[in-house]
């Protein structure tokens, strides 16, 4: 019963979300809170919500903390180099601009922290997506896959996580599946390079003196294609498309410069004379991040101490007056707030997951549901298991909980706990896109994305691209 209801609660959150009929944050919060008065459990509702509570309030306090140093590392122009560097190769073309976003995210990621990834990849990319008028769904699609395969780095969560419950060394599960791994992060490009083309075509490769900005933001789930008519969209809602259309529009008689103030005014981030420019501070910014992402992955401190101090840091020099503080702490409030109130609200889903026995139930129905013959390729069943099992519960469920009884399982017919280990690894790139990933709400919340039209456009691509690794893992004999 516990199964089937676990089942229910995660696909009546699911689709709720996909098809906007509730917030994320609202079907966080009340589908769970039904589903346990309906197991019969109503009265701890309060004792799985402060569990949960609990257990992901340094998630939550490590990302308030990093979005108000990044907010200020932006406002500072520590990243406008960047951005110009990204701008010069892409030359307002798609398709370099889609690439670019899944090479940065898969180069930001080496820090082993996604929500870190995504800050730093969105504030260099949401400008030019902005300024082309492409689908955003593409970039955090993109950079979420790119992340997730880069999230199996030995520091990273759930490579630590095997080595943990299985009693092995990192280094002996990570290093032979490097080829695998590399074979997916090739996929991921491989997809950029595909998705780029799309948008390519449907927008048109433009100069960057030809870049419309489109007044009203819209979100392509269905990149790649066109208007109802069938016709290629250009930014502003223009027909057309390709390099003379765009030089003809902006050639025009200045008609739409009225309706696109108040895109500009989403850009201003990219204002070489904006106020909050510390060019004398630009080097102690660097150092200041550098120290910060080593000690992050040396692990001299918790991540959330390290950007509760980076944050007091970065603010007490680069805004020495009280009131320039309070202007930059106001200006990152609203992200502050929507990421950790949706980190808060997960944690009712998690709690009341783990805490009715709903996850154990789920998981055992699984294991169990593996056909004996079977056996002997308990590596390939836990590779494919990783996708569904790491997308419904988080990486702790499936590491410590499952993944010891599927290498006991598989220990019997003669498979190695490091086969099992690697093989669970398989499941990452869409693991970052699950809605009980912290991370992935700072992706969603920054590039102004509904998470339900994200979940449409990535499921399919990141589900096809752990099936390229574990492909690519039983080809080099790894898994």
């Amino acid at each position: 019963m516990l199964t089937i209801l676990g089942f229910a609660m995660i696909a009546t959150f699911l689709v709720l979300i996909m098809t906007k009929k509730m917030s994320p944050i609202a079907a966080l919060v009340l589908i769970p809170a039904l589903f346990c008065v309906a197991v019969g459990k109503g009265a701890h509702l309060g004792d799985y919500v402060i569990d949960g509570v609990s257990t992901l309030a340094p998630t939550a306090a490590m990302l308030m903390f990093a979005i108000v140093y990044f907010g200020v590392m932006i406002d500072v122009g520590l990243f406008d180099p960047v951005v110009r560097a990204i701008l010069r190769f892409c030359k307002a073309d798609p398709m370099r601009i889609v690439v670019g976003t899944a090479v940065l995210a898969a180069i930001v990621s080496l820090d082993g922290d996604g929500s870190t990834t995504f800050m730093i990849t969105v504030s260099a990319m949401y400008p030019l997506y902005k300024r082309l008028g492409m689908s955003l769904v593409v970039m955090t699609g993109v950079a979420a896959m790119a992340n997730g395969v880069m999230n199996t780095v030995p520091w990273g969560g759930p490579t630590a996580r095997a080595a943990t419950a299985l009693k092995l060394d990192a280094a002996d599960i990570f290093v032979p599946m490097i080829p695998a791994l590399l074979t997916g992060l090739l996929g991921v490009l491989g997809l950029a390079y595909v998705l780029g083309l799309r948008e390519r075509r449907r927008l048109g490769r433009l100069l960057p003196d030809e870049v419309l900005v489109d007044a009203k933001e819209t979100v392509l789930v269905g990149a790649g294609g066109g208007d109802e008519a069938g016709r290629p969209a250009r930014p502003g809602g223009l027909a057309g498309g390709g390099t003379d259309a765009g030089a003809a529009d902006h050639a025009g008689d200045g008609a739409e410069d009225d309706g696109l103030k108040g895109a500009d005014d989403d850009l201003k981030g990219l204002d070489p004379h904006r106020p909050t420019l510390r060019p004398r501070l630009y080097w102690f910014n660097a150092l200041l991040t550098g120290v910060l992402v080593t000690a992050m992955i040396m692990e001299w401190l918790p991540i959330p101490v390290l950007f509760l101090l980076g944050a007091a840091l970065a603010l007490s020099v680069n805004y020495p007056r009280l009131p320039d503080q309070k202007a930059r702490i106001a200006a990152h409030a609203d992200n502050v707030l929507n990421v950790s109130g949706m980190v808060f609200a997960a944690a009712v889903f998690t709690g009341v997951l783990q805490g009715t026995g709903m996850v154990d139930h789920m998981a055992g129905w699984l294991v169990d549901t593996v056909p004996d013959g079977l056996g002997p390729h308990m590596a390939l069943v836990t590779g494919v298991l990783s996708l569904p099992l790491t997308y419904f519960m988080s990486n702790d469920g499936f590491y410590f909980g499952v993944l010891p009884v599927l290498a006991e399982a598989g220990a019997a017919h003669g498979v190695t706990p490091l086969e099992m280990a690697r093989a669970s690894l398989v499941g990452q790139p869409l693991h970052m896109s699950s809605p009980l990933v912290p991370a992935v709400y700072v992706l969603v919340g920054m590039a102004k994305v509904e998470f339900g039209d994200h979940t449409r456009f990535v499921v399919k691509w990141a589900a096809l691209t752990c099936l390229l690794i574990l492909a690519a893992g039983i080809l080099f004999g790894t898994i």
